[in-house]
């Protein structure tokens, strides 16, 4: 067993990231402050309903999803927020451009993590598949390709995936930069940077909650603090607070797996396992036939689960990306960009899932 790492320390103890972007003696016009806070309002909403409403809910894919479709959401609200600025890009400073092609990267190579691990789940589907088809013979041979199969199932859900490893790297990386650039004379880039920064942690908490889920450990999960001038502070403090102790709840009891979905496999498969063990020739039928029935239930609904999430992954990664491409396209067009902008040669090439 690895030694546990020291827990992240709270983001922004040292105190208020708006001091640099909200100076004293600044105000917004009432159209800019209505813009902000009708952003923030409506981040706050969709934290609320990411709570989950018991904790068995925690982790469950249909959860995942849910925690998708408000990246999903709040992605698009503030391209929305942007055009409704009337903030063109000609007028964006280099920092917010550095940190929003630097932030969009990252985000996309945490996708491919995630798509690689829902990937290398999936695979280890077919081993529960070859299971249930040589459960349906009485012969003992079956039986013994059963058992074969049982083992490489729990070996394939044992092993790790080095992608991962990467990803708490690149979290990591977006933890350490979660703060706001310095932004002088300009109101509409002070109402951007806020609203940028209200997307970025709310991306970052969900980024942990899955690579958690996704690794098997709490190890690195993240607490972050944000700054109580938010709309979305105490909906954000609620819902993280009670997804992550649960969590740490779960690993504290000793369990293995995070996700209920593939829990619920893995019990279906031991169940199933004395049957079959040492090509046993008297088999209790009627139990074996209760305990394939149960595993092939759990196999198939974890299955449909992560082809769902696959897709809601992708739509989130599109939509990273078309942004990107957006953002791409308007500063050639202005003139305002080199063909070397980091990490903007031929992204779509770059990206091999």
């Amino acid at each position: 067993m690895s030694r546990p790492q020291e827990p992240h320390k709270p983001f922004l103890s040292f105190g208020n990231p708006f001091r640099t972007i909200l100076p004293k003696g600044s105000c917004l016009s009432p159209k800019l402050l209505a813009l902000l806070n009708d952003f923030e309002e409506s981040l706050a909403e969709k934290l609320q309903k990411l709570k989950p409403a018991d904790k068995e809910d925690v982790l469950k894919l249909s959860w995942m999803r849910m925690a998708t479709e408000l990246l999903c959401a709040i992605h698009l609200n503030i391209k929305s927020l942007i055009t409704a600025l009337e903030l063109p890009v000609c007028d964006w400073e280099d920092k917010w451009i550095d940190v929003y092609f630097s932030d969009s990267v990252k985000l996309l190579d945490i996708c491919i993590a995630f798509s690689s691990e829902i990937n290398r789940l999936k695979q280890g589907h077919l081993y529960l598949q070859c299971v249930l088809h040589h459960l349906n013979s009485a012969s003992s041979n079956q039986f013994v390709r059963a058992c074969s199969s049982l083992d490489g199932w729990s070996k394939h859900i044992g092993s790790k995936n080095p992608r991962l490893d990467s990803c708490f790297s690149v979290m990591d990386s977006l933890f350490r930069t979660l703060d706001l650039p310095k932004i002088k004379n300009s109101s509409k880039g002070m109402v951007l940077m806020r609203a940028m920064y209200g997307v970025k942690a709310i991306t970052l908490f969900v980024c942990s909650i899955f690579a958690t889920a996704f690794s098997g450990s709490s190890n690195k999960l993240m607490d972050l603090q944000v700054p109580e001038t938010c709309l979305w502070a105490t909906a954000f403090t609620e819902v993280q607070t009670f997804v992550n102790t649960e969590i740490r709840s779960i690993h504290s009891n000793g369990k293995v797996t995070v996700l209920k979905e593939l829990e619920a496999v893995d019990m279906g498969a031991k169940k199933v396992h004395p049957f079959v063990q040492d090509g046993a020739e008297y088999v209790e039928y009627e139990g074996l036939k209760i305990a394939a029935l149960d595993l092939e239930k759990s196999a198939k609904e974890f299955s449909q689960e992560l082809d769902l999430l696959a897709k809601d992954i992708d739509g989130f990664f599109q939509i990273v990306l078309t942004g990107r491409d957006a953002l791409l396209y308007n500063l050639r067009i202005d003139g305002n960009i080199s063909d070397q902008v980091p990490g903007s040669n031929n992204v779509k090439d770059q990206v091999v899932r």
